[in-house]
């Protein structure tokens, strides 16, 4: 179903202790109820990758997994080595690595045959596109966190939304997106670099 929504907040919570904390972004979304944002899940559960997830009665289950020796050295699922899984279906997830511009460099991916298009407007703001078709004028939805961490986003929309598009944006901010921006790309891989070689001599 496609509804029209204003702005809508998803804001920080936090519960558990050490190895099963959990902590990530909550809210109730106009038309679509409570949408809960783990990111990332405990350790503990997924050995060998780092993987967000988003959750809700109305939506579909949206999950970031990533898999390699760099999950090390990061606290989010990063855009590399990752994969994505919307309810029961697997998305193919494309991007230019080498793009020049941000418009190059976004995500692209399909979901329920629908074209999705995810690009940075800066460090902590993104744009989640449906493409229009011949029985949709598709969907933008753009997204800032804001605070320490992130510990707050603000979504506004353009057009009418699916569920769909919910868990997605959702989920995006609960992913490690600086491989969108060239600035962000080689920050990420310095960071990371030295986080495992620093874990490598302790």
């Amino acid at each position: 179903m496609h509804t029209a929504i204003g702005p809508f907040t998803l804001e920080f919570w936090k519960e558990g202790r050490t190895h099963e904390r959990r902590s990530g972004l909550r809210g109730t979304v106009p038309g679509f109820g409570e949408v809960v944002l783990t990111a990332p899940l405990p350790l503990k559960h997924t050995p060998g990758s780092v993987v967000s997830e988003v959750r809700g009665p109305s939506i579909p289950t949206a999950v970031f997994e990533t898999r390699g020796i760099h999950t090390e050295a990061t606290d989010l699922p990063t855009l590399n080595g990752s994969t994505l899984r919307v309810g029961d279906a697997m998305v193919h997830l494309r991007r230019n690595r080498f793009g020049l511009t941000l418009r190059a460099r976004a995500l692209h991916f399909r979901y329920g045959g629908d074209h999705y298009r995810l690009r940075a407007v800066s460090r902590k703001r993104f744009v989640l596109t449906r493409r229009a078709d011949d029985e949709d004028p598709g969907v933008a939805l753009t997204a800032k966190q804001s605070g320490l961490g992130g510990r707050k986003l603000v979504v506004r929309t353009t057009g009418r939304a699916v569920a769909a598009d919910i868990a997605l944006v959702a989920l995006f901010a609960g992913v490690d997106r600086a491989p969108l921006t060239r600035g962000g790309a080689v920050r990420a891989a310095l960071g990371r670099s030295t986080r495992l070689l620093a874990e490598s001599q302790a």
